[in-house]
């Protein structure tokens, strides 16, 4: 059996997803990949990627560059905006499986074509964000009957956190929405066809420290299910 090596970008808590993925199975190999690092070229001998959350996605990368009074200018780096780009690129040409979580998610929606959101309570949407005491939101989602995550989770509905100001807009080219919060944001994001490239799974939520991650279809069969296919 070919070993498992996993990519995860870096970001500032790089750990959560590092132990989430490494509590599957003590044979999974586990790469960091940063442009702190220069390590880019570590890709190409990596098995599947996660594009992990953290700073809002710099606006030029989808041509609304009237959008950046939106983001919070503290909480953006277009350096690795660049990097986490060039591994998108390198997913595709190799059929990577990837998982995308949160802002992975809407870096990825943007890399193929979509737009973002900049910020939900400014476009008349309910605020997704932490909790003030910086704890996450727990909301309701709906999925998709037809689509990979349902096939993923078996759920129609469930309860996933939230932790996000922005989220996808116009959705890329080739991609889908699987899944929406009760108020319409979009929740998790897939291929139209399943056969049309590498596994792809983009969610919103972040199943790597869910308060009940062990048992949470929303958790445990995402990642199941991408190492599956690694």
């Amino acid at each position: 059996m070919k070993q498992q090596i996993i990519g995860i970008t870096d970001c500032g808590k790089y750990q959560n997803y590092h132990e989430w993925i490494a509590a599957a199975s003590p044979e999974i190999e586990i790469v960091k990949l940063s442009y702190r690092n220069n390590n880019f070229d570590d890709i190409k001998k990596c098995t599947g990627i996660i594009l992990t959350g953290g700073e809002d996605v710099h606006p030029r990368f989808y041509n609304l560059p009237e959008y950046l009074p939106y983001c919070l200018p503290t909480d953006m780096d277009e350096q690795r905006d660049e990097f986490e780009w060039k591994v998108l690129e390198y997913t595709q040409q190799n059929n990577l499986p990837m998982l995308g979580i949160c802002r992975g998610l809407q870096i990825a929606n943007v890399f193929f074509g979509g737009t973002l959101i900049p910020d939900l309570p400014s476009f008349g949407k309910y605020n997704h964000s932490k909790f003030y005491e910086g704890k996450d939101r727990y909301h309701n989602v709906s999925v998709d009957p037809y689509s990979l995550l349902h096939t993923i989770t078996q759920k129609s509905k469930g309860v996933i956190n939230s932790a996000h100001h922005q989220s996808a807009g116009m959705i890329g080219k080739d991609l889908v929405v699987s899944s929406f919060s009760e108020d319409g944001v979009v929740e998790s994001i897939e291929r139209k066809k399943t056969s049309d490239g590498s596994w792809l799974l983009l969610v919103q939520w972040h199943p790597e420290r869910m308060r009940d991650k062990n048992v949470n279809e929303f958790s445990v069969n995402i990642r199941k299910a991408f190492l599956a296919d690694c």
